[in-house]
């Protein structure tokens, strides 16, 4: 199975050299590996040039067959550990920042005081890739948006305003609140949240388009941007926590509220310690 996690690790690092020292092998073990997964496969899986690797027409078509291999592998691997009990296991878990920002650590903390073995893997993306990885297997469950995602279950925990971000200097400083017109002509930052943005389908509705100049999927660098004179935005409260940025917020009129989910295929095929921490984040929020 190890060739299995080699050939994907070698996708994600887009290096031999860069695998080998994660994996811990030498970069020849690591070509061997390759080379003996092509020999079973009969095909070609990677091409090599002084530009770095690229799967070959057959590894595209393979590569997602090889991750739910590898993916069904550690599923078995924690079933095993599941009948000995939760003495250990891993939560894989998919999430955005102001997730892992904010709630995550505190929450890790307290779960791993009752299973102190428990160890954690995130996955950070937006609700489309998040989405994606639990349908393919490579993480058990993720945060979402409910309404982004489809074909999973799905389990509300809050809701989270979100406020409109401005410079120090902006005119629309001195309004007690602001509205989707006002933020319609200004240069706006897009906080890219895969294929459903909440802000999006907002001035959708209300027949108005906004002036995207960027776009950006770190909550902290349109920030940056915004402090900088770069634009506005419209950004989740939760990540506003404690952000030391010279930036102003002020709350929309009508409101935009984002709902906090999380979201899985099947329960009760998940390792023993996911579930246990759904049960736990559910319980938390109640």
């Amino acid at each position: 199975m190890n060739r299995y996690n080699a050939f994907i690790i070698i996708i994600e690092t887009g290096s031999f050299t860069k695998a080998a020292e994660k994996l811990g092998y030498t970069q020849s073990a690591i070509s061997q590996m390759v080379r003996s997964l092509e020999q079973e496969l009969s095909t070609k899986l990677l091409l090599r040039s002084r530009k770095g690797i690229a799967l070959t027409s057959d590894g595209k078509e393979l590569l997602p067959y090889i991750k739910k291999l590898h993916n069904s592998y550690c599923e078995l691997m924690e079933k095993r550990k599941e009948m000995q009990g939760l003495q250990s296991g891993i939560v894989r878990m998919g999430t955005f920042t102001s997730i892992s920002c904010h709630w995550l650590p505190k929450l890790m903390k307290d779960f791993k005081e009752q299973y102190p073995s428990v160890n954690f893997e995130l996955h950070q993306g937006e609700y489309t890739s998040i989405a994606q990885w639990i349908k393919e297997g490579s993480v058990d469950f993720g945060f979402v948006n409910p309404d982004a995602v489809s074909d999973l279950t799905t389990i509300p925990l809050r809701q989270d305003e979100m406020l409109a971000i401005l410079p120090s200097n902006h005119p629309l400083v001195f309004h007690e609140k602001v509205s989707l017109e006002d933020l319609s002509s200004e240069p706006f930052i897009l906080l890219n949240e895969g294929d459903l943005s909440q802000p999006l389908e907002l001035f959708k509705q209300s027949n108005l388009q906004p002036n995207i100049q960027y776009r950006v999927i770190d909550d902290y660098t349109i920030m940056s941007m915004i402090e900088n004179e770069l634009g506005i935005s419209i950004l989740p409260k939760l990540v506003l926590n404690r952000a030391n940025y010279n930036i102003i917020t002020k709350e929309i009129s009508p409101p935009i509220v984002r709902t906090i989910g999380i979201a899985f295929k099947n329960k009760m095929t998940l390792p023993i310690a996911s579930r246990y921490f759904i049960d736990f984040l559910v319980q938390q929020f109640e």
